[in-house]
């Protein structure tokens, strides 16, 4: 097997994170502050950095620029996840105290899910090669859309598929005091609000990652780097989740930003054939349109003028909504 020694790193470096975050770090029920919060991201950076070393020295620099700009990107994309995760958490009405339980099982799950997206990704492109260019134009589309796309926007879960689906296949308990995912009620195992969020939570990663494997597909197709790349993004969203929350809707130009990089990773699949773009030019790309992207919003948060910067306004889900049979009368 192709990087083996590194698998087997990598596979131990996950599994000892895992058994922290989920043992000790995620233990009983807490509100994670911004300062824990931001130790805890730049904890995450530093370990991917340092398997991006490791790879540096066991691989050459041409694996690790890879790894580290589909890192970035993958980063980068996330943002929007965050967003998306404020409202739906925000819809379930889950407290501060719990977000953090929902956040990492999630988190869990897409892990499992990527693996079979990116798997997916790879042989799609290693045996239809003009699959690039469908590829690469979704993403120009996608960025250009994004432009015209508040963060969020397009995520309602009140009419999310999941969402309806699970209502009506799935008993679900009213009580909203609870922080476990099934509670037995008159001797029936019911799934709490705490249990569907999680399922909302990971039916939204699928649908970021459909825009983001394709980016990183963009970079490489090496299925060693696409995956670690794409865990270290994943593993580090929940700390960035608390640490980002307050203050995402104030980076004004980070959606742009983020549309600029799909349109470039975009232009670059579509390419790729035809006209070479060394690592060190995406690389270079990534960083500097993201660090664009948030001086830009700094100096208008600071100097422009003042406008509303809230995120969408969601309706909290409460108990008396509507259950399964409830709803199939209606």
């Amino acid at each position: 097997m192709e990087h083996w020694g590194l698998w087997v790193v990598f596979v131990v470096v996950l599994i000892v994170m895992i058994a922290l975050d989920l043992g000790i770090l995620s233990r009983g029920s807490k509100v994670i502050g911004v300062r824990e919060a931001l130790l805890r991201t730049a904890g995450w950076v530093a370990l991917a950095m340092a398997f991006n070393g490791l790879l540096l020295w066991k691989e050459g620099p041409a694996k690790a620029g890879e790894f580290l700009v589909c890192y970035l990107t993958e980063l980068a994309l996330s943002v929007d996840n965050i967003f998306v995760f404020i409202i739906i958490l925000k819809y379930f009405a889950v407290p501060p105290e719990r977000q953090h339980r929902v956040l990492v099982w999630g988190i869990l799950g897409a892990v499992a899910l990527r693996a079979v997206f990116i798997l997916a990704g790879v042989e799609l492109v290693e045996h239809f090669t003009w699959s690039m260019y469908p590829l690469g134009a979704f993403l120009i589309y996608t960025g250009i859309k994004l432009v015209a796309t508040e963060h969020g926007g397009e995520f309602d879960p009140e009419h999310n598929f999941m969402l309806r689906l699970i209502r009506r296949m799935v008993p679900l308990s009213k009580n909203h005091s609870t922080d476990r995912f099934f509670v037995v009620e008159d001797g029936k195992r019911l799934a709490t609000y705490l249990l569907v969020a999680l399922i909302v939570v990971d039916f939204a990663d699928v649908m970021f990652a459909v825009d983001s494997v394709p980016a990183a597909l963009a970079i490489t197709q090496d299925r060693f780097v696409l995956y670690t790349s794409n865990v270290f993004a994943i593993l580090g969203l929940r700390s960035l989740y608390f640490a980002l929350a307050g203050i995402l809707p104030f980076l004004h130009y980070l959606q742009h930003g983020l549309a600029l990089i799909l349109v470039f990773i975009g232009a670059k699949m579509m390419l790729g054939e035809h006209v070479h773009i060394p690592i060190a030019v995406s690389l270079s790309v990534v960083c500097g349109v993201l660090v664009v992207s948030v001086i830009a919003s700094v100096l208008r948060t600071r100097y422009g003028p003042q406008h509303d910067t809230s995120l969408p306004e969601v309706r909290p889900m409460s108990s008396d909504e509507p259950g399964p049979d409830e709803e199939e009368r209606r």
